[in-house]
């Protein structure tokens, strides 16, 4: 005879409330656990009948009504949005930052000095393996051939262009990409694995911090996201509908360095599927031992 405690099984699979399939289900596969004995017929009966419904309970216990929580949920199957908000912003670069920066060109020696030159400047908190030129105070870094080079105030962009045409005496056709390592995003609450995302560009799109995030959990609010930004020496906070369309016309939609991005917990949700975990949890354990009694009892009886 199979262990009592799978009896649990055939309720946590069936998470649909659709009474009728259920009960034949349980029905279908409960006599494989209890199979009649005619000189104990009517404690397997019993047994049998105590269990069907200490499931038929849990099973209704577990019948909720569940409200759509969909993303965009505003949004027409078929339609064209306007006003929505352009990825063109770009940051400042500022004191304290940290700027990976590599130049490509003909000459590789020349490369390889440039490239190594910030192994010594900055760190991201990540490792040796990852260095950087850090901002000073004074809004400059120290460059291998141009020594100290104002960074603070331009974009990734134009320092990039300013850097290319001061090397150009000593590298042939150089090329330079710049790109912040001490820039991130926090997602935190309710969702699947928070965690602190790096933005090596300019901004992220917020669906996609969520997605790199492990999604918004069942328990968690869509239509309350909470963005928390820096700006200057304030702190601004931004709620947001993600069940609403309108989020692509929000400047927000886009998160930016350092944002903290919050997913509220719908907390009569939650206490409520606790309370309803817990009880399927206590009949399937209680029907697991009255079953289990009633079949000793059987047995010694015969």
């Amino acid at each position: 005879m199979k262990n009592m405690f799978e009896y649990q099984n055939i309720l946590t699979t069936k998470t649909n409330c659709t009474s009728a399939n259920f009960l034949k289900e349980v029905k279908n596969q409960l006599p494989m656990y209890l199979k009649p004995n005619t000189n104990a017929i009517n404690f397997s009966r019993l047994a049998y009948s105590i269990i069907l419904a200490m499931l038929t309970a849990a099973m209704m216990a577990s019948c909720v009504t569940t409200k759509n929580t969909d993303y965009f949920q505003t949004l027409s199957r078929d339609t064209t949005l306007n006003n929505f908000v352009t990825n063109d912003f770009e940051n400042k670069i500022q004191a304290g930052d940290i700027l990976a920066m590599k130049a490509t060109s003909l000459n590789a020696v020349e490369d390889g000095i440039f490239n190594q030159g910030g192994a010594e400047m900055g760190s991201t908190g990540s490792g040796a393996g990852n260095p950087g030129f850090l901002v000073k105070q004074n809004g400059k870094i120290s460059l291998h051939r141009l020594g100290e080079v104002q960074a603070a105030g331009f974009t990734r962009r134009e320092f990039a262009a300013q850097i290319k045409d001061q090397l150009q005496p000593f590298m042939k056709d150089v090329l330079v990409s710049v790109i912040f390592l001490n820039h991130k995003i926090t997602v935190l609450g309710a969702v699947g694995a928070p965690t602190v995302i790096p933005l090596q560009t300019e901004q992220l799109p917020l669906i996609d911090a969520l997605v790199l995030s492990g999604g918004v959990t069942e328990k968690g609010k869509k239509n309350d996201v909470m963005v928390i930004r820096e700006e200057g020496n304030q702190k601004k906070v931004k709620h947001l509908n993600l069940e609403d369309a309108s989020i692509f016309g929000s400047e927000w939609y886009y998160a930016r360095p350092n944002d903290i991005i919050y997913i509220k917990t719908d907390q009569e949700a939650a206490i409520k599927a606790e309370k309803r975990n817990s009880l399927q949890s206590s009949l399937a354990l209680v029907a697991s031992g009255i079953g289990l009694l009633l079949i000793i009892i059987d047995r010694i009886i015969k």
